[in-house]
């Protein structure tokens, strides 16, 4: 589940983002209202099996069952089923699909299956009275079924948005309204660190200005002191996705910081990191269990996003190269590997799977490649370049058991085998199971000579810091207008002191006279490295 050739993000169980929404969970809970209007939920600790409870503030009558919306919201598909038999249901349901290619371990379960999504999303609106609401979107509608408090989310981060909510008339701001086009507050999302506490909050707002963001925000802070950011988030597109592109922070530095597996790392508004940090562990504990690292291997993180899991793997490996097509995902992972002064990871900025296409191009050995892709899986292309490279094994991480036996139908053709498989429940209470498994090469053709190269042996100045020759060349182009050749890149490397490949570009005689990168051509080249962080 990560952030790679393409950025994945995390609302493959995000329920209050485009429709679908939240359930509940625990057992013995009830809703209490404090002076401040805020709901807080406490629970009997003699069941260690949690259900749920969900408060909708305009029902009448008490529905039957363990969460008042779950008919409407449909993100806990499960909510009333028991804890443990939703567990033999995803591990039956792993065991028959799997049953081709391996045994299944089983699914590992949550201990606490209760207030684990560390990444909170409401969004806001108006009822027929004008009164504010917030919430979540009703199953296949944009209808907002109003919530105040779900118990598979941190409970303090649906106190904070029933806060927010407060405030609005005090400071005579309106919730936007999709059809008529007016109000300010589209959404409120909070991310919270699991082992640091630290808290963000984004306020998702229609146009750029908040009246008296100042002392909206001191007003916040009284009521939750331990909120560390606020952040405002721009988007006045008509659009279902919640975030915009545009963002100031109004409070603090405008991202919160938390630990995983040992590692530190810096989480933005839009930055992808796992909701369910707990279970989080365990699946990459599981995945690094797979990959037998001995720390003499070279490993590929496929769709890396901001790096988590790669580099988790760099304490236990030679070389780990993070591939991720995002940008900003890349400058994240970046940044969380000069924080942690993680000296033996590389990450560039590419395509997965063209990327792993020039390495086999070039001769690199890969020993262990870690892919991870959204819910649809992998491509075809991906995997065509993963058996290319040839790796002796290969990790896969899945969201989407579907998609998962599609992709190693795929591999099995390509000579791979499954040797072993596990499920870990990240999101209780939902039909939805992470899986891992272990797929290794088959035996060699006798009649096949197998050349390995190291990559000390390539040349590897095509991906320095991520930024390709043709990457270079466009941005360049878009840049100043010129059009500059892979000489001039080179020449411009050297004088740098960049890496370039022996003979790359060099004349073919010691006579052989070469062109001089113009000035003007010289200077938008180094803009160029000085964007892709080369020099």
């Amino acid at each position: 589940m990560k952030s790679g050739g393409m950025m994945k993000n995390d609302n493959r169980n995000d329920r209050r983002t485009s429709g679908p929404a939240k359930g509940t969970e625990k057992t013995k809970a009830t809703g209490k209202a404090n002076a401040a209007g805020k709901t807080k939920v406490t629970a009997g600790k003699e069941n260690r099996v949690p259900v749920g409870q969900c408060r909708e503030k305009t029902a009448v009558k008490k529905k039957s069952g363990l969460c008042q919306v779950a008919d409407k919201c449909g993100g806990c598909s499960w909510i009333n089923k028991p804890y443990v038999e939703q567990l033999k249901n995803k591990e039956k349901q792993l065991k028959e699909l799997l049953a081709p290619f391996c045994k299944v371990e089983g699914v590992i379960p949550m201990e606490h299956p209760e207030h684990y999504r560390n990444k909170v999303h409401a969004v806001f609106g108006e009822n027929r009275y004008h009164d504010a609401i917030s919430g979540i979107y009703e199953q296949k509608s944009h209808r907002i079924v109003p919530v105040d408090s779900c118990l598979i989310e941190n409970a303090n981060a649906d106190e904070i948005i029933v806060s927010i909510r407060g405030l609005l008339k005090s400071f005579h701001i309106r919730p936007y309204n999709e059809d008529t086009g007016y109000g300010l507050l589209r959404h409120v999302l909070i991310r919270t660190g699991h082992v640091t506490g630290q808290i963000m909050v984004v306020l998702v707002l229609a146009s750029p200005i908040l009246p008296s963001k100042n002392n909206f925000v001191k007003a916040l802070l009284k009521l939750h002191p331990e909120i560390t950011t606020v952040v405002i988030n721009v988007n006045n597109r008509n659009t279902s996705m919640v975030l915009g592109d545009k963002e100031h922070v109004i409070y603090g530095k405008g991202y919160i910081e938390d630990e995983l597996c040992g590692k530190r790392f810096r989480i933005s508004p839009r930055s992808f990191y796992q909701v369910n940090p707990v279970q989080t562990e365990i699946l990459y504990g599981k995945a690094l269990e797979y990959a037998g690292l001995t720390g003499k291997e070279t490993v590929v993180d496929a769709y890396c996003g901001t790096g988590t899991i790669g580099m988790i793997a760099s304490d236990k490996a030679a070389k780990v190269i993070g591939v991720e097509l995002n940008a900003d995902a890349v400058r994240d992972a970046r940044n969380n590997a000069k924080a942690n002064q993680i000296r033996n990871i590389q990450f560039y900025q590419n395509d997965a799977g063209k990327f792993l296409v020039e390495m086999a191009g070039q001769g690199a050995k890969v020993d262990v490649v870690l892919m991870d892709p959204p819910r649809s899986g992998s491509t075809e292309e991906f995997m065509n370049s993963v058996a290319q490279i040839g790796p002796e094994r290969i990790v896969y991480v899945s969201c989407n058991p579907e998609t998962l036996v599609r992709d190693l139908k795929y591999f099995k053709k390509k000579g791979y085998r499954v040797s072993k498989g596990v499920g870990v429940d990240m999101f209780p209470f939902t039909e939805h199971v992470e899986t891992v498994v272990l797929l290794s090469k088959g035996e060699v053709d006798s009649k096949k000579i197998r050349v390995e190269f190291s990559l000390e042996d390539m040349d590897m100045s095509e991906f320095q810091d991520g930024a390709t020759y043709t990457q270079i060349k466009d941005y360049v182009l878009e840049h100043s207008g010129l059009k500059v050749s892979n000489l001039y890149i080179s020449q411009i490397k050297r004088k740098c002191g960049i890496e370039v490949g022996k003979n790359y570009n060099l004349p073919k005689s010691e006579d052989s006279r070469q062109p001089q990168c113009p000035p003007e051509k010289e200077k938008a080249i180094r803009e160029a490295f000085k964007y892709f962080g080369m020099i």
